[in-house]
């Protein structure tokens, strides 16, 4: 009933904002022109964070790594954004401990000299003040770090939180101030009247019905996809953004025993690496690797993993191997396209985004990352009026909670959804029989599949096993086991047949087989699936 009610609004007279793209830019955007005022639409060829944006490392952060490459006023902004991301959306995002373990004593100078740059860049937003630790204090914190030639370790603080989620409650934040969000509704054609771009013409890859939309000016927030876009305004356009893979391994939390984060601050190519304690697993992250392809659903090289086992190696006192495993995962970062020799260089590219008028009518923005979502949107929004010479309304986000948030008086794993938490719980007390859990290791529940159907836009199910609820980013496995029992559930909610329940666990259980490990990977298999 929702997707009809949406292809209902989908038909009105003319849009003032039409949005392309359902990441964090483009439902950031969506939120912020909704609360000007302006008719927004957004459609999504997939579902909402299905890309790049549910495939973070989970962190909230100022850049500590732009800060060694100087960029401060990037970092600056960023950590006012983190203060901004905790106080408006507390249900997911909070306060995390981070350590950087220190094998010589230079490097206790400079991080610690470092860090309290970074926690007075960050001023009435900080999240805490920087701190040596002692070899032995070090390792009551973090049991699982190696100990051989420790020194000791800087204790710094910067933000955690669930990407997928905080994804899908802008998107409820933005529908609440009265813009129409729709996933799987995919652009297949810009329309243009001369020089000038009017709307978009799109189909419904669920139901197959096309729409023929009409805006005053069209925002492309399509991540690595923008150049597609702008091909259908310009077939000459040249490239602007090449995709660079950053892959993520997940492992059991033992590995490190510990509820902080590890930095690990020079890796064997000049980069950082993260050990995140989410969900009550161990994600271990990232790579760069430039591709020259991209897709919906990369594939992580064996070249990659090795990298982030040999790393994670060098500073685990239990070394992790293939066969510990539990999911592996790939997001794409849209970066600059290199103009010079140099193709295969990532490090020195800058993470800020570019925003730009495309054509008339047609704004393009890429880059950027999760933690300053709301500032890019600001300044998209902006230059949208100027553009379409919309009414000015000034930004409101900075003071805009976020649906669901709250700061939660206890610990239990509902406290995810916030404010909805008390909603999931009436359902149960309801029907007592939807506190069946989906897994017996997992604390998901039957009320969860329901609750996302109803109230979270979910589709597929891939839609709940990934980005409402996050098993198949922590345990593949796991998630293929709960899919028929989620097909089942999904089904009955929204009175489909057998053949489509059999249908949606096929199809998913050969998605989640590319997030199991399989060590008999080879460095040459593409990294993008079929």
């Amino acid at each position: 009933m929702q997707r009809i009610h949406q292809h209902n609004l989908i038909n009105k007279s003319e849009w003032d904002i039409i949005i392309i793209g359902g990441g964090a830019t483009g439902l950031g955007t969506a939120l912020d022109s909704a609360s000007r005022g302006l008719k927004t639409l957004l459609i999504e060829q997939a579902d909402f964070a299905k890309g790049t944006s549910s495939r973070s490392t989970k962190l909230v952060h100022g850049g500590v790594r732009y800060l060694a490459q100087g960029d401060i006023a990037l970092v600056k902004h960023a950590l006012k954004e983190r203060g901004l991301m905790q106080k408006n959306a507390a249900h997911l995002v909070h306060k995390e401990e981070f350590l950087i373990p220190c094998y010589d004593w230079f490097s206790v100078a400079k991080y610690l000299i470092g860090l309290k740059l970074y926690d007075w860049l960050a001023g009435r937003f900080s999240f805490g003040t920087s701190k040596y630790f002692s070899k032995s204090e070090t390792l009551h914190i973090m049991p699982g770090v190696k100990e051989t030639g420790l020194k000791g370790s800087i204790r710094y603080f910067d933000g955690r939180f669930d990407d997928a989620r905080l994804a899908i409650n802008i998107a409820q934040t933005a529908q609440e101030q009265g813009a129409t969000l729709i996933n799987y509704m995919k652009v297949t054609d810009l329309i243009k009247e001369g020089d000038q771009i009017k709307g978009v013409t799109t189909v419904d890859t669920i139901t197959n019905e096309i729409f023929t939309v009409y805006g005053k000016v069209v925002i492309n927030a399509t991540g690595v996809f923008v150049d597609e876009i702008l091909q259908m305004s310009n077939s000459k356009a040249k490239k602007t953004v090449r995709p660079s893979q950053g892959v993520h391994i997940v492992l059991k939390k033992e590995f490190l025993n510990s509820d902080a984060a590890l930095m690990i601050p020079q890796t064997s190519d000049g980069r950082v690496l993260f050990a995140v304690q989410w969900h009550n697993h161990l994600l271990v992250g990232t790579t760069d690797t430039p591709l020259n392809e991209h897709s919906l659903e990369p594939r992580a090289l064996k070249e990659e993993t090795d990298f982030i086992l040999n790393n994670a190696a060098s500073y685990f006192k239990t070394k992790p191997t293939e066969s510990d495993i539990l999911s592996v995962f790939s997001g794409l970062r849209p970066l600059a396209a290199p103009t010079d020799g140099n193709a295969n260089s990532t490090k020195e590219i800058s993470r800020d985004h570019k925003l730009m008028v495309s054509a008339k009518g047609l704004i393009t923005i890429t880059g950027g990352k999760w933690t300053t979502y709301r500032r890019m949107a600001e300044e998209t929004v902006d230059l949208a009026i100027k553009e379409a010479k919309l009414p000015f309304t000034a930004c409101k986000t900075e003071q805009l909670p976020i649906h669901g948030c709250e700061n939660a008086i206890d610990s239990k794993y509902l406290n995810i959804y916030g404010s909805d938490r008390d909603h999931i719980e009436t359902l149960i007390s309801q029907n007592p029989a939807l506190a069946q859990q989906l897994h017996p290791v997992f604390p998901y529940t039957h009320a969860e599949v329901v609750w996302s159907v109803r109230n979270e836009m979910a589709e597929t199910v891939e839609d709940i096993l990934s980005r409402r609820l996050r098993v198949l980013i922590i345990d593949a496995k796991a998630a293929i086991a709960m899919s028929a029992t989620v097909a089942a559930i999904m089904a009955k909610e929204i009175n489909a047949d057998k053949q489509w329940e059999e249908e949606q666990v096929k199809s998913f259980v050969k998605l989640a087989e590319g997030y199991t490990y399989k060590i008999k990977n080879k460095k040459e298999e593409p990294a993008l699936a079929e």
